[in-house]
């Protein structure tokens, strides 16, 4: 039987989005060894788009050597690793290479950074343009040729929460771009592949049907948090995350890695960081204690921690924290290096080695639940958990 895997979302704590730029493979082996030494199963981390691929037909020569020390550590540490790619949306900020924007769209609701500069444009249509589809393959294949059969390789990410970027014109549109890119990664790596949805591709139609999207995938993942749901009950709400994880597993019909969820962590007294609700750090053990328990009732393969550690303070007045100060705060870990209770929570539950579950019929169907929407999702979720 399937042991339940328990997972980390990775960005080191002095650099985080910076991390490829600001490279210290010092750092990151002490975090791989803390992490390992928690009993963590799986290093989730991000390939900034634009620090690895410079221009739609080249590939950065120096940062594709640093990708391979990152997962040549993870594995020395007995860890295993999803690499993102396409990286993307992160945290509020699009991250995106300049020669991939469209100046005929605005940047829409995230602000746009392109080699560390804000770009009043967006993204063109990655999932349907033949240039940026060319340019996503070939990025694609050149990392996926580097860990071929790599030990340490457990799933690749198409990105995460891709949808933030841009949304696709149509189902169809995303579910090629799905399977262009698995086939390349596929090919190359021999490796599994899934993409990083989110709790707002249930919430909202944006053209993306899970059905068809995760159907060449090995298994699906989810992210989701209470302070962000829309139809949450407040911020303690530990059923938000595994009705998400319900809905993803109906519609996919696949396995589900629960690969983001967490929340801010709040001050001594306060309930809010910023203009969203957070956790005390006491409220925060709790909530992931039960919200694991949860998600293992409910047949998940395992589930991932956001995020590692709290980003230096050096960091507030940069994207994406000069405009997001909660950003500095998800942490397990603080930006001291000690650790928060909800370490020690993850680290007991890692402990127990559990057996994965057989997942529950499904709560939804697909075609019905997206003409629903908007209506349809609180209806759905009235009922959920009473």
């Amino acid at each position: 039987m399937s042991v339940f895997l328990l997972g980390v979302n990775y960005w080191p704590s002095r650099s985080a989005m910076y991390m490829w730029q600001r490279f210290d493979l010092g750092e990151i082996r002490a975090d791989m060894a803390h992490i390992k030494g928690l009993g963590f199963d799986l290093v989730r981390f991000f390939l900034r788009w634009d620090d690895f691929q410079p221009a739609p037909d080249r590939m950065d020569d120096a940062m594709l050597r640093r990708f391979d020390a990152v997962m040549q550590t993870i594995s020395d540490a007995g860890l295993r690793a999803m690499p993102t790619l396409f990286c993307g949306h992160m945290s509020g900020v699009n991250w995106l290479p300049a020669w991939s924007l469209d100046p005929n769209t605005p940047h829409g609701r995230f602000r746009t950074v392109a080699h560390n500069a804000i770009s009043p444009y967006g993204i063109g249509d990655f999932y349907h343009d033949p240039v940026l589809l060319e340019a996503q393959e070939l990025f694609a294949r050149a990392v996926g040729e580097r860990v071929c059969d790599h030990p340490a390789l457990y799933a690749w990410d198409l990105g995460n929460e891709f949808s933030n970027l841009r949304e696709p014109q149509t189902p169809e549109h995303a579910a090629a771009w799905s399977a262009r890119l698995t086939q390349a990664l596929v090919e190359t790596s021999h490796g599994a592949v899934t993409g990083g949805t989110h709790g707002e591709d249930v919430e909202h139609d944006r053209h993306l049907r899970p059905s068809t999207l995760t159907a060449p995938w090995t298994i699906a993942t989810m992210h989701g948090y209470s302070v962000y749901a829309t139809f949450s009950r407040g911020r303690l709400d530990t059923d938000v995350v595994p009705f998400y994880a319900q809905l993803m597993q109906s519609f996919s019909r696949k396995p589900l890695l629960f690969s983001e969820f967490g929340n801010p962590v709040c001050g001594p007294g306060a309930r809010t960081a910023g203009a969203f609700a957070c956790l005390d750090e006491d409220e925060m053990s709790t909530y992931a204690q039960t919200v694991l328990e949860r998600l293992h009732a409910i047949g998940t393969i395992g589930a991932m921690w956001w995020c590692w550690s709290d980003y230096a303070l050096a960091l507030e007045n940069v994207p994406p924290c000069d405009e997001a100060k909660h950003e500095l705060h998800f942490g397990m870990i603080r930006a001291d290096g000690s650790e928060r209770p909800v370490a020690r929570t993850l680290a007991r539950f890692a402990a127990q080695r559990r057996h994965v579950l057989e997942a529950p019929p499904p709560i939804a169907d697909e075609a019905q639940f997206y003409s629903s929407l908007p209506g349809g999702l609180d209806a759905l979720y009235r009922h959920y958990g009473r």
